[in-house]
């Protein structure tokens, strides 16, 4: 067993916001069921957690750079968010890149994707997919997105503009997604938060654990091992440790990356106990493996530029 890691992290998916601007649609007060997201309540993160918040929570990580998600922006103000990253402060390496959100859908979605890819530090795309039957459990409106004809045109254009895609669903959801990287084979997928095991069940378990194997078999995916917590509220290390063991054995540690989720992590861990859980399974490998799961992955997926030793080689 090697030391547990002490190098430069990079935290590859993590949100910012700002309540003030009212640009985010999901984090307004409603009433009855729809307080109730699929991971519970998010009342506790109906504050605005900032650069100087997210430094809070993961200091004493050793965090050199991060990637901002987009963060759920009202559709009709969404150009905006990447406009209010950039006048943010990002001497400490947080936000140094983006992931941005375009309805790759939309009428306009070329253009849209051409206005982010413009952008430097824009390096990918985020159109979540997640379709629940349960309206309070959904991220999309629509059933189905990844056999779109009009959404896939989208993202063949994301594709051609050199941006990754950041790829959220439900593990039933699994067989759209292989066809869907295997029609193509060209473009970057990153599957998020684990495929997002929410069926805690025996049958709900195995189905995630089977779908996530044969979507691992396209050379053209990744992973990123985060907000585990978020689907296993009462979480131990011996309970998440068999969830990251599988994603390591689908993906290996040259196409898989720990991340926070911060904050919405936070509704069920500290930022500290996340990496932790992190730092302890990942002992049982070598250094270099290791170092790829909390920094190589990461760095080569989203284009950070950063020297081994974590400083940037801009």
């Amino acid at each position: 067993m090697s030391a547990r890691y002490t190098g430069p992290v990079i935290d590859p998916h993590h949100h910012l916001w700002d309540l003030s601007l009212d640009r985010h649609p999901w984090l307004r007060r409603k009433s009855g069921a729809d307080e109730e997201m699929i991971f519970g309540s998010i009342e506790p993160i109906r504050r605005d957690y900032g650069v100087t918040d997210y430094l809070a929570d993961a200091r004493g990580q050793n965090i050199v750079a991060t990637v901002h998600v987009e963060a759920g922006w009202s559709q009709a103000q969404l150009a905006e968010e990447t406009a209010w990253l950039d006048a943010l402060d990002k001497a400490d390496g947080v936000a140094r890149r983006y992931v941005a959100r375009v309805p790759l859908d939309s009428l306009d979605a070329s253009s849209r994707i051409e206005a982010e890819a413009a952008n430097a530090r824009v390096v990918g795309l985020r159109d979540i997919v997640s379709w629940h039957p349960e309206p309070a459990k959904s991220f999309a409106q629509t059933k189905g997105l990844m056999e779109n004809d009009r959404w896939r045109s989208g993202l063949r254009y994301a594709g051609r503009q050199g941006l990754v895609f950041d790829l959220m669903l439900f593990p039933w959801q699994f067989d759209e997604a292989c066809r869907l990287v295997a029609d193509f084979p060209d473009m970057m997928f990153v599957v998020n938060h684990c495929g997002s095991p929410a069926d805690r069940s025996f049958a709900g378990m195995a189905a995630w654990r089977g779908g996530l194997k044969e979507l691992s078999r396209a050379d053209n995916v990744r992973i990123k091992i985060s907000d585990l917590v978020a689907y296993d509220p009462q979480w131990t290390l011996e309970s998440l440790q068999p969830v990251i063991e599988h994603c390591l054995e689908c993906f290996g540690t040259k196409r898989a990356m720990f991340a926070s989720d911060f904050p919405v992590a936070g509704l069920h861990a500290s930022f500290g106990d996340v990496y932790d859980v992190f730092r302890s399974v990942a002992a049982a490998l070598s250094n270099e493996e290791q170092r790829d799961l909390f920094f190589t992955t990461a760095n080569l997926t989203y284009r950070l530029g950063l020297k081994p030793d974590g400083t940037s080689g801009d």
